[in-house]
């Protein structure tokens, strides 16, 4: 039986409202997060419009200040935020810090934390080293929030520090970085995200506070998802996997610590088979030399298979961002590299609007004009046309952060040589050369000196079977202590 015209414009209009809520569910599931209306959404670029818009809401503040950020510095910018913060609880305003052990270690001095403390701020430190968990430190709190009142929220890439701001006098320009305001419906949801938390770091919130996480106030009409990442959920994993898939025009990144797995990287490849304009925008190279051929050996199965990527000519490249279709949109805390996919604790804002999205998309082009797009030349080398880009005075791109998607990158490479998984380009060979003369190195060490090998590992399964013996009692006694409290 034939359909008409009408009957089949028809039967479009019903299947369109229907996808989009199939889609919608599936993001929300995806992601562990819902879809919330009634939104205000900014777009703030770099620490000269971050930094004011934070200090200016904490200025503001009149019940409280909630702050996490994985690296607070301890330099001018952190002072600055540290007099910030104590002035509001000077005043009456509950103001609660959390940072990141490992971020803050050799950056911050416990006289820092102990200022802000006797300020009257209350200061908590994300997992530092127990004897109990020998392998805990893994996992690390790499948000970068701030909530003022329940009215106001931030969600950024930046931490707090003077390389965001940069330092004319030195001749050291600002990181380049991206993050969002945000007021209204979502807010809630900013701030249930920090008291999961600070939970997670010591007594929960008064349960006052807690039952006063109400939604505020719709502020605008933007829809958007906050999506908190903890470990082993894989949430924001599932959400960028979900749309590389969906992405119908455009897909643009922009990531610091770029260490793409391979299905992530089939994705990409995907898409951008499928006619998808798919780009990478990350950082140009990094000041660590073992590194280097690192940061463009996984380039190749990218632009083997279509994708764009670009490597950025100025400062750091800190942001984390998406652009999809010019209408959804990504910015946070989150790395496309297994380490912020599984292991840490992040926090993203995923907007849902056209508008925003526009905005995101022209914000791009403008950082791909100070970029330069990596190429394959005529012997399949991974290149940058050009001279050759003079370095930055004064600036380091290298960090923990570089140093772990490093680390996977060489995981990567060697795997692939071990496995055949993938074909290895020429600017690994290197790379192949470095990791053998190392394993030959810690060969004749071991063979010649026994003992270098054996007295760590005695120590490391002494050290794990104290912990597992210890778990095991703590275990035991709270058992006892239940069992005691249920007896009449």
């Amino acid at each position: 039986m034939r359909k008409t015209f009408l009957q089949l414009e028809r039967d479009e209009r019903d299947t369109v409202p229907a996808l989009r809520t199939a889609a919608e569910r599936a993001f929300s599931r995806a992601a562990g997060a819902p879809l919330i209306g009634g939104n205000h959404v900014r777009l703030l670029k770099d620490a000269r419009e971050n930094y004011p818009a934070w200090l200016d809401a904490i200025a503001a503040a009149k019940h409280h200040v909630h702050f996490e950020s994985y690296i607070i510095h301890e330099d001018e910018q952190g002072r600055q935020f540290a007099d910030a913060l104590i002035a509001k609880a000077a005043e009456g305003v509950r103001v609660r810090l959390i940072y990141d052990w490992l971020g803050a270690f050799g950056k911050t001095s416990m006289r820092f934390w102990n200022r802000l403390r006797a300020g009257g701020v209350e200061v908590r430190c994300y997992n530092p080293p127990r004897f109990e968990s020998p392998f805990g430190w893994l996992s690390r709190d790499h948000r970068k929030m701030l909530v003022v009142d329940g009215e106001t929220g931030f969600i950024t890439g930046l931490c707090v520090g003077q390389m965001w701001a940069g330092d004319p006098q030195k001749n050291r320009e600002p990181w380049r970085d991206t993050g969002v305001e945000v007021r209204g419906c979502a807010v809630a949801e900013i701030e249930r995200a920090f008291a999961q938390i600070w939970a997670l770091t010591g007594e929960p919130l008064p349960q006052d506070e807690a039952n006063g996480l109400e939604t505020p106030a719709p502020a605008g009409d933007t829809m958007m998802r906050i999506v908190a990442s903890v470990p082993a959920t894989a949430g924001m994993f599932r959400l960028d996997q979900l749309v590389a898939a969906l992405a119908r025009n455009r897909l643009w990144l922009t990531d610091a610590y770029y260490a793409g797995t391979t299905l992530f990287v089939q994705a990409l490849r995907a898409a951008a088979k499928d006619g998808v304009d798919v780009r990478l925008l990350v950082p140009g190279g990094t000041d660590i030399p073992l590194l280097r051929p690192l940061s463009r050996a996984g380039y190749r199965p990218l632009l083997e298979g279509g994708v764009r990527v670009f490597e950025w000519n100025g400062a750091m490249l800190h942001a984390k961002t998406a652009v999809v279709d010019g209408h959804w949109a990504r910015v946070g805390s989150t790395n496309l590299n297994i380490a912020s996919w599984l292991s840490n604790c992040e926090l993203d804002a995923v907007i849902d609007d056209e508008s925003f999205g526009r905005e995101m998309e022209e914000m791009y082009l403008e950082d791909l004009s100070n970029s330069t797009e990596i190429v394959l030349d005529g012997k399949q080398k991974v290149r940058a046309p050009g001279a050759p880009r003079p370095p930055h005075a004064g600036q380091s791109s290298g960090s923990v952060g570089r140093v772990a998607a490093g680390g996977i990158r060489l995981g990567s490479a060697i795997g692939a040589a071990f496995t055949d998984r993938r074909v290895l380009g020429p600017v690994e060979a290197q790379l192949m050369l470095t990791a053998a003369l190392l394993l030959i190195s810690l060969v004749v060490l071991f063979a010649f000196f026994p003992k270098v090998l054996v007295y760590p590992v005695i120590a490391l399964m002494t050290w794990m079977a104290l912990a597992l013996l210890y778990k095991a009692y703590r275990l035991r006694r709270n058992r006892e202590r239940e069992v005691q409290r249920t007896k009449p």
